[in-house]
């Protein structure tokens, strides 16, 4: 498959829709055994990575050392996509975790909504830009590799100066969101 603006656009849609069509439809445990449990641990890592590898790419671009910040940046992008398969896998075969669900009957209770109190709030707000960021970020991101990789250096400067931090932010929130909910898993 060519990689250009089609694709782009392709990918930019399709990712989203699968991904919200996984929470739309009702599933139940999968037969895919215990190791799919394990997931989110493996998404919170990759996601750790991600934060470590975007930002040695900024020094090394920043130092003049472009094929090393290639690598590393094709290194991002292998990680995000190891991210999504993960996270499509998860919950393709889990049930929603709901903040404060303590008793993990999928039924978020008058009792444990006062529990959790004000954190739900402040996860929800986390969870939303952090979707929201990850659906606006896929483009940009997919954008700069396109101009990376054919070398039209304006173009891919002036998308990454938007890029980056949307990255950077997705991947940030990301780690944040799983220490928020992972007490309830």
């Amino acid at each position: 498959m060519k990689f250009n603006k089609i694709t782009i656009v392709t990918i930019s849609i399709l990712v989203p829709a699968i991904v919200a069509l996984l929470f739309v439809f009702t599933k139940s445990e999968g037969d895919l055994g215990p190791w799919v449990h394990k997931l989110p641990k493996l998404n919170v890592t990759v996601n750790s990575l991600t934060i470590i590898v975007l930002l040695l790419a900024l020094a090394m671009i920043k130092n003049g050392k472009e094929k090393l910040h290639r690598n590393l940046m094709l290194l991002a992008l292998g990680l995000g996509s190891l991210f999504l398969v993960s996270y499509l896998t998860y919950h393709a075969n889990v049930p929603s975790t709901l903040y404060g669900d303590n008793n993990h009957d999928h039924i978020l209770s008058a009792a444990e909504q006062l529990a959790a109190g004000s954190w739900r709030t402040v996860y929800l707000v986390i969870l939303l830009l952090h979707i929201l960021f990850a659906v606006l970020g896929l483009p940009l991101v997919l954008l700069a590799l396109y101009h990376g990789i054919n070398d039209n250096r304006q173009a891919h400067k002036k998308i990454v100066r938007f890029t980056y931090p949307v990255w950077m932010f997705i991947a940030v929130s990301g780690v944040i969101v799983y220490f928020l909910i992972s007490p309830y898993y």
